[in-house]
């Protein structure tokens, strides 16, 4: 009896944690501004240390949430005023198989340190959009048109 009262609560803390993570995921998203994306959180190995999330436009930032995180504050947050879009490029090697077919990846620096995003071809578009509509003065996007996959 003592084993399967053990499994009972094994199996309620994980639906417990599997509602929490979806209670938080839809408390950010029903504001709107929310767009999926993937982060680079580490480059020691070729095509790894891509993390899912979500990312969420306030004012002149786009704060990024880990997908299974309980946190609930962004664990990184990019500021339009001094982001800028290096190179743009398709999944290679690796990260094919982590990424959905139409992801593109995007290679900004910012103030603290270059970062690379993933996200879908036409949140790209959008998310473009947004750092062009910096106000006057700020940093705007630098592209290469030769980094530039085809459509």
């Amino acid at each position: 009896m003592e084993i399967v009262e053990g499994i009972g609560i094994g199996v309620a803390v994980v639906l417990a944690a599997l509602l929490i993570l979806f209670f938080r995921r839809a408390l950010f998203t029903r504001t709107g501004g929310i767009i999926r994306l993937s982060v680079r959180v580490s480059t020691i190995l070729d095509g790894r240390g891509w993390s899912p999330g979500f990312g969420r436009f306030v004012g002149d930032e786009l704060r990024w949430y880990r997908m299974f995180s309980f946190a609930l504050r962004p664990k990184r947050v990019l500021s339009r005023k001094g982001l800028a879009v290096e190179r743009r490029r398709l999944p290679e090697g690796q990260e094919r198989l982590s990424m959905p077919t139409d992801w593109v990846i995007l290679r900004c620096t910012s103030h603290h340190a270059p970062v690379e995003i993933a996200m879908a071809r036409s949140t790209v578009t959008g998310f473009l959009s947004w750092l062009e509509a910096a106000p006057p003065g700020a940093v705007s996007p630098r592209l290469a048109s030769q980094d530039w996959p085809a459509a």
